[in-house]
């Protein structure tokens, strides 16, 4: 049976991945008065000593007391899991969550990740009922060991991977929103993540199969923002092929948004470049199955996903 939820003042959160985006919401709530645990790695000892750091143009928070934690064991059951682990390590959840889960089965998982597949991984493992999904639309980097440079926007768009908003799913909007989030509530999270993608697919995808460069540069040249605009109306042809409307006139809305992101290197960029995992799969991979069993057009994600395999293989 779905238990009910309600945000009291001991409402605890535990955020696995504490990277930019992990840190940056996750610091949001604790700068607002919520009990948050993060789960760190390298960052550990620099965070325990020094503290969290956001640097933007909103204000810079300084968090010099913060509750970071080496397991998820220490950390102990919780109310809300924010999950923002990159989606290649999706597998380590199966060890890291089962700590964080309350006994009566109510503790919450919100996946932060990009892509397709992360909610159903999650579902799998822990139960439907238990699972909601994040779209976070923000420019962030972490710029040094406990120091997350926000460059701009912030929007969360959220919903129930089951169905139509809960209770619960408006109290951690509001949640949110005290925390000075701009937070919306989606009706259908499976639209809202193929909405997501008309963007991550061509930014992501091209920062990297051109050559290592930022948004700008890719709007700044006619024959990359004219694959820019042709992949995202592939993306859209794929989603309304697989029954989620999304207005033409969409793509032209990401683009003139982009233009304000100036010189901003998509965290796949930055990931590819350091050599880190890519999240290859959820963020070209998966839409491409998906759009290929429904019958779409997928000739340009087809090649891109197999070109960012191959720069990935050779680097």
């Amino acid at each position: 049976m779905m238990k009910s939820h309600h945000l009291l003042p001991n409402f605890r959160i535990a955020v696995v991945g504490s990277g930019a985006v992990g840190c940056y919401y996750g610091g949001k709530l604790a700068q607002f008065g919520r009990e948050v645990h993060f789960l760190m790695r390298s960052d550990l000892e620099h965070v325990r000593k020094r503290g969290l750091k956001i640097l933007s143009k909103q204000g810079d928070v300084h968090l010099q007391k913060v509750n970071a934690h080496a397991t998820t064991e220490a950390i102990g059951p919780v109310d809300l899991v924010l999950i923002a682990l990159k989606s290649t390590a999706n597998e380590a959840l199966l060890s890291l969550i089962p700590p964080l889960m309350k006994a009566d089965g109510s503790t919450m998982l919100m996946t932060l990740q990009n892509g397709l597949g992360n909610e159903e991984f999650l579902a799998e493992h822990f139960g439907a009922e238990n699972i909601l999904g994040g779209l976070c639309f923000v420019c962030l980097n972490r710029t040094e060991p406990g120091v997350i440079h926000h460059i701009g926007h912030g929007k969360i768009e959220m919903g129930e991977f089951s169905g139509l908003p809960l209770p619960r799913t408006w109290e951690i909007q509001t949640e949110f929103k005290r925390c000075g989030v701009v937070c919306s509530v989606m009706p259908d999270l499976g639209l809202a993540r193929w909405r997501k993608l008309v963007w991550n697919v061509p930014f992501n995808g091209l920062s990297i199969a051109a050559g290592g460069i930022d948004v700008g540069r890719i709007l700044a040249h006619d024959d990359l923002l004219y694959l820019t605009r042709a992949l995202m109306d592939e993306i859209i042809g794929m989603a309304r092929k697989l029954g989620h409307e999304i207005s033409p006139s969409f793509a032209d809305k990401n683009i003139e948004n982009t233009k304000a992101m100036g010189a901003y290197r998509p965290s796949s960029l930055i990931d590819f470049l350091e050599g880190r995992e890519v999240e290859v799969e959820a963020i070209w991979g998966e839409p491409l199955r998906r759009g290929f069993n429904a019958g779409a057009e997928v000739g340009r994600l087809e090649m891109l996903y197999h070109l960012i395999r191959h720069l990935i293989e050779t680097r």
